[in-house]
Order: structure tokens, then sequence, then C-alpha cells
């Protein structure tokens, strides 16, 4: 008995051993590397490579959708759905699901730009205290109503505007009434009232907070669609700088801006364009949008950048490689300018997500003038192989030369040009 114990445990060490080893055996690690699926491009010139297994090993293809150039090389020839085919001695091996979709082109940006989103309601930012015939009171903190609250309605009434406040908060006051509010809190609307309190210096009535209805910034230009005229920009969401949440908009503009200097970016610090714009003057679109994945909306005409003027292809995030790339974008005045970058890493992602790449810049006449990436660059396009891939994002604030991009592909789902058709959705 003990006998045959022993010669279980040896056969499960030696099946153990074979398990670890097997992904090291050259063939086996050939065949794992071999994609369940591929999806691709119709009209992109480059050839899509796969693992070859051998001499003894066929390649075909199913469908017309694809061609096969070799054993390890094949191209998109049109719309559609097909197979590639491992074979040995006619018998299949392995089955890899080929996608080719429509040809997206869309046109890259880089121009420095102004932006102003109006807020869904009222922002709350802070509260203060308020000298009352009865002492210091916080009306607003009294009503249970938080930093990052938005207050939709008053009395029933939308309140779009922060002048929108103050006639009912006299009025209440007056008339010795409370104000219901309606007010947002994440995914939350809450009903609440508040007892406006009168200032004994300035003899007014307030609600001890502090409220803001819009934010203003500057940003980068990512891609401009001709077709559809909507665009997208900045790469991540704009959140509030004193509540640090995102900021939930009404609507929004963009506008020309002029960059007019720049504070480079140190360990620890990072830099920051400085630029100049006018909310009145020169607005070339709308903001629909603020997500994760950037700002949203249409422009009213093109616009150029003077280096990449013609729609350009786009790559999907399992075809972006590690290597050099390129980014657009603007250190001085409006002129665009192409900056040499380096794709330290990129993560094949099936699902939208932020901060798919890490970059570095590389280009030594933009770490002079800006140290590396600073505020205002995010949204940068980045070019790569002739194709656009993504956005520069997030600066790394222990180093500067190096930070966080997004991947081009969940940036056009966000701004609702579809990539995907709904059968490709299912599969």
């Amino acid at each position: 008995m003990k006998h045959i114990n022993n010669i279980r445990i040896w056969v499960g060490v030696l099946l153990l051993i074979a398990v670890l080893a097997a992904p090291f055996i050259t063939p086996i690690k050939d065949y794992l590397a071999i994609p369940n699926q591929v999806v691709t491009f119709d009209n992109q010139s480059s050839s899509i490579n796969v693992p070859v297994l051998g001499s003894n090993v066929d390649i075909g293809s199913s469908g017309n959708s694809n061609h096969t150039i070799d054993s390890s090389e094949f191209y998109a020839k049109e719309p559609g759905n097909s197979q590639l085919i491992y074979e040995v001695a006619g018998l299949p091996i392995k089955k890899v699901d080929v996608s080719v979709l429509d040809d997206i082109r869309v046109t890259p940006g880089g121009q420095s730009i102004g932006v102003q989103l109006h807020t869904l309601g009222v922002l709350v930012v802070g509260h203060h205290q308020i000298k009352g015939e009865k002492g210091m009171l916080s009306p607003g903190e009294d009503a249970n109503i938080q930093v990052g609250d938005v207050i939709l309605e008053i009395n029933g009434n939308q309140i779009k505007k922060m002048k929108d406040v103050k006639p009912y908060v006299e009025k209440a006051g007056k008339e010795n009434k409370k104000l219901e509010l309606t007010i947002k809190r994440g995914k939350e609307t809450i009903e609440t009232t508040l007892d406006p309190v009168k200032d004994s210096k300035e003899k007014e009535y307030r609600i001890g907070l502090y409220i803001r209805d819009s934010a203003a910034g500057i940003g980068t230009m990512t891609f401009y669609d001709p077709k559809s005229k909507k665009y997208g920009a900045l790469g991540h969401v704009i959140s509030d700088m004193d509540t640090q949440k995102p900021i939930e908009i009404h609507n929004g503009t963009i506008v020309q801006s002029n960059v007019t200097s720049i504070e480079k970016g140190n360990n620890g610090t990072p830099g920051e364009k400085q630029a100049k714009f006018s909310v009145k003057d020169n607005k070339i679109g709308s903001i629909t949008k603020n997500s994760p994945y950037g700002i949203f909306g249409e422009l009213n005409s093109p616009i150029k950048n003077g280096k990449y003027d013609k729609p350009m292809p786009i790559a999907l995030s399992h075809q972006v490689k590690e290597g050099p790339a390129k980014i657009l974008t603007v250190v001085e005045g409006e002129e665009v300018e192409e900056f040499e970058v380096e794709i330290v890493s990129s993560v094949p992602q099936n699902f939208p997500a932020t901060k798919g790449m890490i970059i570095q810049i590389t280009d030594p006449e933009l770490l002079k003038k800006t140290g590396g990436i600073v505020q205002g660059m995010s949204g940068s396009p980045i070019i790569q192989d002739e194709k656009i891939i993504g956005a520069v994002t997030h600066v790394f604030v222990n180093d500067p030369t190096s930070g966080y991009g997004v991947h081009i592909e969940w940036m056009l789902q966000e701004a609702g040009i579809e990539i995907y058709d709904e059968k490709d959705k299912a599969s």
C-alpha cells in the first residue's frame, strides 16, 4: 500500500513538473501565443502578423474579409467576420476569429483650447458662518448640505445659475419661511429645507454656502470627425478644484486659446501651460459630455493643425506597440508642433478603461521647454505608424518626463463614434 502511494506521489510530481514546464517549451509557447480573436480595420495597408507553429503547420482562411499572404501574415480585404485556421495534414488544431471593421478615420488635433463648463444646477464648494441675531450660524451645514452637492431646485423651481439663488433667499428671509431644496448627491436626489439667516453687518439674508455655476481651464484637442462634426479633448474628466469631484455639466463651450508661457515641471511639482482666451470670442464648439475619457461635443467648423490636416486611421489598444511615437501639442502661441515620445507600455484592453498607456517624453526640445508633460497638455494626440493611438492624460508627479495615456478607441466611443457594430459587440 505504501509502495502504491509513493508511485502516486511521484506521478503527481512529474505531472506538475510537466504542467509547469509546458509553457516554456517552444512549440507550446508558440501555440499559447496564438490569439483567440483578431480585430482590425478595412483599408489598412499594414499586414497582420500571427505566430508560426512550424513548416508542417498551414494557415488558411475562411470567408472573404481577409487574405493570407503566407504562413504568418494576412491583410484585411473587406469588412466582415471570418476565421484563420491552423492545420496539420488537413486537420484543424486552432481557429482564430477575425473581425474586420469598417475603416475609421479622424483628424488629429493638438490645438490649445480654452474650456468653460456650466454646471447642472449650482455646485456647493464650501460652507461659511453668518453672524445673526442668535450668534454665528451656518444654515447650509444645519440643512445637511455637503460640499460637492448640487442644488437643482429651490421651492420647486429649477436653478441654473448662481444669480437664480439670491431672489429666493431674500424672499424666504423677509417672509420668515424655509427654502425647500432639491439637491443631487452622487446618484441620489435629496430633499431638504434651509432657513436663511440675516447677516447683522450686511443686512442681507444668507444661506452659508459657497456656490459655483461654472469652471474654466485650458487643455488640448485630441481629434475631430469631419463626418459627424464630433470631437474629443483632454482625455480625462474635469473635476472641481475645491471638491475634487467630477463636474456634472449642463452645457459648455470651447474656444481657441493662446499659450503665453510655460512653467516647467520638476520632480514633485508638475508644470503648467499659461494661456489666455476669451469665452465671448472665438467660440469653436460646444461641450455636451464630461467623462473619465475627456470632454466631448460638436465643433462649429473643421479645425486644422498645420501638420496632419487630413483624417488618419486609428489603432485599437491591442495594435499599439512599445517604442517610438509622436505627440502633437502647442508650447507657444497657437502653433501645433510635433514632438518625439516613447510608448513605455500599453495594455490591450477589451473594455473601456483609462490609463491604458505609459508614455515618456524623449524629444530634447520639448524637455527643454516644458520639462516633460505639463498641465494643459492633456488631450495631446499620440501618433504611431501614421495612426492615432490615443491621448496624453496625466503626468507622474515624481517624474514629469513620463505619464499616462488613454487609448483612442475609448475616446471615440465616448464621443458617440461607433467602431464596433452590434454584431461585434455581441460576440
